[in-house]
């Protein structure tokens, strides 16, 4: 009940926060709402999961009736000797149709049916579980783009400090107030800062890349993300949390159930199986010299099969069922070392960058602090023109790492959340019309008996990002 309880306090405030946010195409809501409909990695676990639904429906097709009609027309060329009955040559009409009733199958239909429902279960979580990631690297991407533009910001602000340096240092070494030197540093130091620029930029445009390939659209001015939700106060409840959420734990513990009942319904090929039969023949001869003949029959009865020997085959296949369930079982304890192990880390990693960004932000006031007095200072001639430009450089490198760990805090806080199993999309209060309902694909498939029954095609429903520009001439995207 604790953990159902922060798990709401928490989602709570996830979507205050996001509510929080102006309406714009530009804010983190948005981006991470143009994910969920349009990413392709999202809507091909869709997919798979609907593959899932429809193994329900396959197994439980075992344990229905069976109906088969056969017809067939057939003209004697030759008979002779004992094979002249008189009939005629035919045609022959034959049609018959045979009914089976399932009875008794030895519990595989019945364990199989119980499998597919854990693997259902699965893939649902496993859903959940490929939404959470995707939006963890949605905000990384949108978190990217947002510090490496403030790079981008930040370096070029320094260029034109340098370039202004730069001038006033030459003016002061026409008067004589420096020396040559002091403007080789300065034009040393102005390069330095224009190459460190273009390096910026270049990891922007990366980051502005990816962002395209995450969301689906290029980025525009960014608003700033929402703050947030309250986290764990200690990793120890943090792991606890995990533990009853994580959606990987969860999927592979349905795994293992599945494979408890796949041991179970091989078990069952050892044993008889039982069918009801019914069956109608049809018979038409029209010979020409014998004029019209036709007749019907019917019958009915039972089936029993009953396996004595079967080569050692039934045993091979339980011993590789029961292998593959203790596979998953040791799959299991890997993924919840796993979870412990993100879930740590994450939170290990939040609190260093929450850590960072105060101390960064301390750094940054002194080293203001610090250039103006070295400015001043310099303008007295106490300080020299490189201990300026040495303090311009550690503004910048603390304004940098500043950026930086904001960024680091804000994707460590968000990894966390999804290592906990509360970075879902219903967890975030996504608006644009209703989430993806798993059930209803499962409802509508599971249980249907219509053997013409099927889906319209599917169309994608992801989002391109090839632009115009960079579409092949004279390709369209189906003739690829």
């Amino acid at each position: 009940m604790e953990f159902v309880l922060k798990r709401h306090l928490l989602i709570g405030a996830l979507v205050a926060s996001l509510l929080a946010q102006t309406a714009s195409a530009d804010t983190l809501r948005e981006a991470l709402n143009s994910t969920y409909r349009t990413n392709p990695t999202l809507n091909a676990q869709r997919e798979t999961l609907k593959s899932t639904d429809a193994g329900v429906a396959i197994s439980r097709s075992a344990g229905r009736p069976t109906i088969i009609g056969n017809s067939g027309v057939t003209r004697d060329l030759t008979r002779s000797g004992r094979f002249d009955s008189g009939t005629g040559k035919g045609p022959f009409l034959n049609s018959s149709v045979d009914l089976s009733v399932p009875v008794f199958q030895g519990g595989t239909v019945r364990n199989d049916i119980k499998a597919s429902k854990k693997r259902v279960d699965a893939g649902r979580a496993t859903l959940r579980a490929v939404e959470g990631d995707v939006f963890t690297e949605a905000v990384a991407a949108y978190m990217d783009v947002i510090r490496d533009r403030a790079t981008v910001e930040l370096n070029s602000n320094n260029v034109r400090v340098l370039q202004t340096n730069l001038e006033a240092t030459r003016d002061r070494f026409q008067i004589g107030d420096v020396t040559r030197t002091d403007v080789a540093q300065s034009e040393a130091r102005l390069s330095l800062a224009e190459a460190r620029l273009t390096l910026a930029r270049g990891t922007a445009t990366a980051s502005e890349e990816n962002y395209r390939r995450v969301i689906g659209k290029t980025p525009d001015n960014l608003a700033p993300p929402p703050p947030l939700p309250p986290l764990p106060s200690t990793p120890d409840q943090a792991v606890q949390i995990a533990l009853v959420n994580n959606p990987d734990l969860i999927a592979i513990t349905q795994q293992a159930e599945a494979a408890r009942y796949d041991v179970k319904s091989v078990k069952g090929t050892r044993l008889p199986t039982i069918s009801g039969v019914a069956s109608g023949d049809y018979f038409d001869a029209t010979g020409d010299d014998l004029g019209l003949q036709s007749g019907t029959a019917t019958s009915v009865g039972a089936n029993a099969r009953i396996p004595i020997y079967q080569g050692g085959l039934p045993s091979a296949r339980i011993r590789q069922a029961q292998a593959i369930e203790g596979q998953v079982l040791e799959q299991r304890i890997g993924t919840e070392r796993s979870v412990v192990s993100v879930t740590r880390s994450a939170f290990a990693d939040y609190k260093a960058a929450l850590d960072a960004v105060s101390s960064s932000d301390i750094a940054v006031k002194a080293n203001e602090l610090a250039l103006e007095g070295v400015r001043a200072e310099n303008s007295v001639g106490t300080r020299t023109v490189l201990d300026v430009l040495n303090a311009e450089q550690e503004l910048l490198n603390s304004q940098v790492i500043l950026v930086t760990a904001r960024r680091d805090a804000y994707v460590a806080g968000f990894r966390l959340l999804n290592a906990m199993g509360q970075a879902e999309a219903d967890d975030l209060g996504l608006e644009g019309g209703p989430l993806y309902d798993p059930l209803g694909n499962y409802r509508r498939v599971a249980g249907d008996w219509n053997d013409w029954s099927t889906d319209k095609r599917h169309l994608p429903v992801s989002t391109r990002t090839v632009t115009p520009a960079e579409e092949p001439q004279g390709v369209t995207p189906t003739s690829r």
